[in-house]
């Protein structure tokens, strides 16, 4: 599983005009998932992002974790992140997982990422055209993949 973090002081989520979801400061997370995914990369990846200490402390070192400033996550699942381009111009995808796969672990990742924060996050709609605004804070983006944890 891939992971984009962005640390947002701002961020919304759009399906054909209509807001589904949105957020105030917090993270703005963009998931890739592939087929060797399991239950154990969810939970860790869950556990890591919810407690990276990347906001500011009161002398403004990236010291303190969304759930210390108790801020907001929104979950976008983005399966380009997958992308292979190591052949020609054009993306092949075939390491993303595919929906029959892909769902439940998004549904999973959803369930994690709410039990680590303690509190319901916003999510946009897997498989949808999306439309994704946010206000970068810092800006801070960090990604990270539950395959390369040493």
């Amino acid at each position: 599983m891939r992971l984009v973090i962005q640390r947002v002081s701002e961020a919304a989520v759009r399906i054909e005009g209509n807001l589904v979801g949105q957020i105030e400061m917090g993270l703005l997370i963009l998931a890739g998932i592939t087929p060797d995914d399991t239950e154990e990369d969810i939970r860790w990846i869950s556990r890591k992002v919810v407690q990276m200490r990347i906001f500011g402390d009161d002398e403004g070192k990236m010291n303190r974790s969304v759930q210390d400033i108790a801020g907001n996550i929104l979950l976008i699942s983005q399966f380009t992140l997958m992308a292979n381009t190591k052949k020609g111009n054009r993306p092949s995808f075939i390491e993303a997982a595919p929906p029959a796969l892909a769902i439940p672990l998004y549904e999973k990742l959803i369930s994690e990422l709410e039990s680590e924060l303690g509190k319901k996050i916003a999510t946009g709609l897997f498989g949808a055209d999306m439309k994704v605004s946010l206000i970068n804070d810092g800006p801070v983006t960090i990604i990270i993949d539950s395959k390369n944890r040493s």
